[in-house]
């Protein structure tokens, strides 16, 4: 025995399709209201890597720095703290500096520059100098893992 063929009420298709609409809308501003309170301060933080950077080796890191001079450290994130990593001393689980690469308030194009002859830093922008040990400059921690990786 054939099925007869039903035809859809064009009133019940238009119900659906706005409830489908008010459901949407309704849960999207449940969503955008709720958000905040997923955080207990109310803001969401996005947090990538980690608060320390590990640059290596002590001996290879150590070994370019006699060579070259402090290794520079870019900030890829928001270009906001270039970092020095320097060496002083002959021990090397001590003596480790970092500091920031430039003086307080300036841009990158001043970034400091490694004077080798003078074992100093110059200021391109005023031509002033910073001595080795990044002395006036922000300075950070820096420590030797028991892996000999400095941090």
């Amino acid at each position: 025995m054939p099925v007869a063929e039903t035809k859809a009420n064009p009133r019940t298709i238009a119900l659906v399709a706005i409830s489908i609409v008010i459901v949407l809308v309704l849960g999207g501003a449940l969503f955008l209201i709720a958000l905040p309170s997923l955080n207990e301060s109310g803001k969401v933080e996005v947090k990538l890597g980690t608060d320390t950077f590990n640059a290596g080796n002590k001996e290879l890191r150590a070994d370019a720095i006699r060579q070259a001079g402090p290794i520079l450290l870019p900030d890829v994130a928001s270009g906001q703290r270039d970092v020095y990593l320097q060496h002083t001393g002959d021990s090397l689980d001590k003596g480790w500096l970092a500091f920031d690469a430039r003086k307080p308030g300036q841009g990158r194009a001043c970034t400091l520059r490694w004077q080798a002859d003078s074992a100093d830093f110059r200021d391109p922008c005023d031509g002033s100098t910073v001595p080795a040990d990044g002395t006036g400059l922000v300075q950070y921690p820096v420590s030797v893992t028991e892996t000999n990786d400095v941090v």
